[in-house]
């Protein structure tokens, strides 16, 4: 069940999102920001202006009417870049710097490991993968990948 909040959102005709308050003041280039981005993403999430001052909070994504909801996932979607690994193909080298060839859930592609120090553990399972471009790339699970993707991954921990 939706229910309509005290704000409106819309895009401007630059296409940045605006939040529209209850008084009627406009906010330009607003930004939603997630609590807890790879732990519970529909969970809480902060509406801020552009110098990080929170404007409006959303419980739960679910609980706003569609359109509101499809703005913000669009918006999201441009934010956060976040490639899911399912498979790694192949390692060039046990050592670092090392290119991995990987299977993600935007197709394969190759990133660029600098070091040991650039895979952390997000939780018991998860872990974040940063390349040398900056770029982040998720596992979720590390114990549901192949068995060959984690002899790979298991060489690096």
């Amino acid at each position: 069940m939706s229910v309509a909040p005290d704000y409106r959102l819309r895009r401007n005709s630059f296409g940045r999102l605006e939040l529209i308050d209850a008084a009627g003041t406009c906010h330009d280039e607003v930004a939603p920001v997630r609590a807890f981005p790879i732990g519970a993403p529909d969970y809480g999430l902060a509406l801020v202006d552009p110098h990080g001052h929170e404007l409006a909070w959303i419980e739960r994504l679910s609980d706003l009417p569609e359109d509101m909801q499809r703005l913000l996932a669009d918006e999201l979607a441009q934010r956060e870049f976040m490639p899911v690994i399912a498979r790694i193909v192949s390692v060039s080298s046990f050592a670092t710097p090392s290119t991995w060839l990987v299977d993600t859930d935007r197709g394969t592609t190759q990133l660029v490991l600098k070091g040991e120090e650039d895979i952390r553990r997000l939780a018991p399972s998860a872990l974040l993968i940063s390349d040398s471009h900056g770029i982040h790339f998720l596992i979720r699970d590390r114990y549901a990948l192949d068995a060959p993707s984690r002899r790979f991954l298991d060489r690096f921990l």
